[in-house]
């Protein structure tokens, strides 16, 4: 079976929801961010700190071929890897992709204390955030959005499943 892709900026619930989408489904999951830092032997923030975001981003291109190439899996992805064209085609070919949204509010509050995030490492996450979801704005909007603000995951899994059930293309458990 096709795999499907969570992809959308940081916060809006891609492994949380891919977890569960993935135990309700019988696949496997695979978050990108999770399975680059397990094989680094570091976290993203030493990635970027000791190799830089390009070197970084090598790592996620190597991830998205290599799980393009599977099947039966909920691929959480980090969230630039689908804005990248290779990476984008290739797991398109070998899956149905999702972009989680959240409002800008609702991604500083599940972010901000996290710090594991690079990208929010200023002065004004607020604005960079802003910024940032401005810049993918064309690049997430290739795929169908779901909210994520207020809901569930479990609510969020389902709205998936509904989607998918509606499409038919191959997707068993759904």
């Amino acid at each position: 079976m096709k795999n499907i892709v969570l992809t959308g900026f940081m916060g809006t619930g891609k492994t949380t929801v891919g977890r569960l989408l993935a135990e309700r489904l019988g696949f496997g999951f695979v978050d990108t961010d999770e399975l680059i830092v397990w094989r680094d032997g570091r976290t993203i923030p030493d990635i970027f700190a000791q190799e830089g975001e390009a070197y970084f981003r090598q790592l996620e291109t190597a991830v998205a071929l290599e799980l393009a190439a599977q099947s039966n899996l909920v691929i959480a992805t980090g969230g630039r890897l689908m804005l990248d064209e290779v990476n984008a085609r290739a797991l398109e070919r070998h899956g149905r992709v999702f972009c989680l949204t959240a409002t800008p509010d609702a991604i500083l509050a599940r972010v901000q204390n996290e710090g594991r995030r690079p990208l929010l490492h200023v002065p004004d996450p607020a604005a960079q955030i802003e910024r940032l979801l401005a810049e993918r704005r064309e690049g997430y909007g290739r795929y169908p959005q779901i909210e994520t603000t207020g809901k569930t995951a479990e609510t969020v899994v389902e709205e998936i499943k509904m989607m998918i059930r509606e499409e038919r293309e191959g997707y068993e458990g759904a």
